[in-house]
């Protein structure tokens, strides 16, 4: 049966018409960002922590400018992959939509632009990017921030080949001056420093450039001879989360014993840390002189049980390398540590 334009015919269901059609599609066409933004808004609000999030490869730090950092790679990441998979529907979207069909002329109809269409190409990218410079520069910010003070500051004094740790604010008895930890041949110097609290690292070489690196950090920095001359910022803080003893190292090559210019992080509890640097500013009564490192760590671990591995005297992530280039075997961890 005939009927007028944009009407149905008896028995007919009413949603086989073009109109009916593209309403239907335009209606599902509108679900789909209602469906994603759902999603980003479930994401937002589950409470989720940037710790909790995928972290795509990224290594687990241990400072809180470590975890802002994995927060900011893991939504990078999150965005990313959204972006991609939105973008290979719309692609196989088209491929199906405006397939060839039977019966359809040999070439579509060709249209010379959409103006609004290549608007909104433009400014979607710009848009991303702008968004994703502003968190770049966000957490940037964040890592390289310093506080007005510190809870401790360390001197950190580069040298072919070792390191040399002084703690600000600090005085040995009889002696005078700060408390210094320094490496040699022989032993790893071991960076004693609190959890929880904000540290400060002063950093300079005595000679040729180092780079101050620990790995669990997730942050490095070039260590310069004269800094204020050489206009370089020497200047870093950071907070460590959880007590551990982290590996350090030069990662500058600065000469022939680069690689074994190690050192040791031990992050220890706040009353661990304070009795430690007790210890470190006072006269050893066995030895008459003042506490070594190993010394006061011994002192601290018989004091508190609970340290274990976090008092050990030698240091547990890694050891001096043999220096003697006529050696014919490899170096082997000390005892006292591992």
């Amino acid at each position: 049966m005939r009927t007028r334009r944009g009407t149905t015919a008896p028995g007919r269901c009413p949603f086989r018409t073009r109109e009916g059609a593209r309403v239907a599609r335009s209606r599902g066409a509108r679900r789909w960002p209602l469906a994603v933004a759902l999603v980003v808004a479930g994401l937002l609000a589950s409470g989720c922590s940037s710790t909790d999030l995928p972290r795509f490869g990224w290594p687990e730090g241990v400072t809180e400018q470590a975890r802002r950092m994995q927060g900011f790679w893991s939504w990078s990441v999150i965005a990313a992959l959204a972006i991609g998979v939105l973008v290979w529907a719309l692609m196989f979207w088209s491929f199906f939509a405006y397939r060839k069909k039977k019966n359809s002329p040999t070439y579509p109809k060709q249209t010379k632009e959409n103006l609004p269409l290549e608007l909104v190409y433009t400014a979607v990218p710009l848009v991303m990017v702008a968004v994703l410079f502003y968190f770049t520069v966000t957490t940037e910010n964040f890592v390289l921030k310093k506080d007005a003070q510190a809870d401790v500051t360390v001197d950190v004094v580069a040298q072919k080949w070792a390191w040399d740790f002084g703690y600000q604010g600090t005085v040995v008895e009889n002696v005078g001056g700060e408390v210094h930890t320094i490496g040699t041949s022989d032993e790893v110097p071991i960076l004693v420093l609190p959890v929880g609290k904000t540290i400060e690292y002063h950093l300079e070489s005595q000679d040729v450039i180092h780079s101050f690196w620990v790995p669990d950090f997730l942050f490095k920095r070039d260590v310069f001879p004269d800094p204020e001359a050489n206009a370089t910022d020497n200047v870093f803080q950071n907070k460590i989360e959880r007590t551990g003893a982290f590996v350090g190292r030069c990662a500058e090559l600065c000469g022939t014993y680069h690689s074994a210019m190690n050192f040791e992080v031990r992050a220890v509890p706040e009353n661990i840390y304070n009795r430690y640097i007790e210890l470190r500013q006072q006269v050893d009564q066995a030895t008459g002189a003042p506490y070594t490192a190993a010394a006061a760590l011994i002192q601290v671990g018989s004091e508190f049980p609970e340290c274990g591995d976090l008092c050990a005297e030698r240091s547990t992530t890694t050891y001096p390398l043999d220096p003697d280039r006529e050696a014919k075997a490899a170096s082997q961890p000390q005892a006292g540590g591992s």
